[in-house]
């Protein structure tokens, strides 16, 4: 589908563009923008990179993680979501699943081109799912693509909701680690993704959306998992995740592994192993 480029001087700074996103929408029908966004030469900021992997359970290398480039095109995604052409907003807006492909290492000092667009469109049972899909290139080769469905509740589409698929079923399994998140990760985090909603970091504005307490971006999730594999990894590959239950802060999780057919199935679950939070699946990229 050709759609037009709206190409920006440099990203969006995340607090003007946040504020956009964060305007309640008095549209009850989505409606998303056609266009992308890109940016092309933006420089990888070494130190916030040093710090991200510190924050996230990485390691430091030459290289960078998939998950890292989804962090630097989120600005991309919350610009297309404050857009006046877009009726969906980020406030109560839930990230459901993310999947990325890394298609070949990508050295810290490249520099990437980075690009993010809105489609498909959907109902379901509780309002509307969105896709945001990213690429990063680097001298127009894709190195990395990946896309975040977000679930825009009480928002209406003309349709019926496809049929929801039974998820397999969880077997409560033993952790092979435990951690101990602090009080103080959410806003660790948000130094180092520059995502600064309030739920993650405000024990008020958690309550305001029905968390008792602020709860951890699942992003830092989907790195922590990846981070504690990451020597079982190849080095192109594929990372798929559904965030389940929302993690509270201060808590405790698990991380539960077991190899199959394709790669690796992860699970960061309770403490106990009883019930997931996030479910990860990482595979060879083809």
């Amino acid at each position: 589908m050709g759609r037009d480029v709206e190409t920006l001087e440099a990203l969006p700074p995340m607090g003007a563009a946040f504020a956009k996103a964060l305007v309640p929408s008095r549209a009850g029908v989505a409606r998303i923008p056609a266009h992308a966004v890109r940016v092309d030469g933006v420089v990888q900021d070494l130190d916030r990179l040093a710090d991200y992997a510190r924050v996230c359970g990485y390691t430091l290398r030459d290289t960078v993680p998939a998950t890292w480039i989804h962090v630097l095109t989120f600005p991309l995604h919350v610009a297309l979501l404050g857009d006046r052409r877009s009726s969906v907003r980020l406030v109560g807006a839930v990230h459901a699943t993310n999947t990325m492909t890394l298609h070949r290492p990508v050295r810290a000092t490249e520099r990437l081109s980075l690009e993010v667009h809105v489609e498909n469109l959907r109902p379901h049972a509780r309002g509307a799912l969105i896709d945001l899909v990213g690429r990063a290139e680097v001298g127009g080769e894709t190195v990395w693509d990946g896309a975040s469905t977000y679930l825009a509740s009480g928002m209406e589409v003309p349709g019926h909701p496809a049929t929801a698929t039974d998820r397999e079923q969880w077997e409560p399994a033993q952790p092979i680690a435990r951690w101990r998140l602090p009080a103080h990760l959410g806003r660790d985090y948000r130094r180092v993704s520059q995502d600064p909603n309030l739920i993650h970091t405000s024990r008020i504005a958690a309550r305001a959306f029905g968390f008792a307490r602020p709860i951890i971006h699942g992003m830092w999730t989907h790195a922590r998992a990846l981070a504690a594999v990451e020597g079982r990894i190849p080095a192109t590959y594929r990372a798929e995740a559904a965030f389940l239950k929302p993690i509270l802060l201060p808590g405790t999780v698990g991380l539960a592994v077991s190899p199959n057919d394709e790669g690796l199935r992860l699970a960061v679950t309770t403490k106990d192993g009883a019930k997931p939070h996030v479910l990860l699946g990482v595979h060879p990229a083809r």
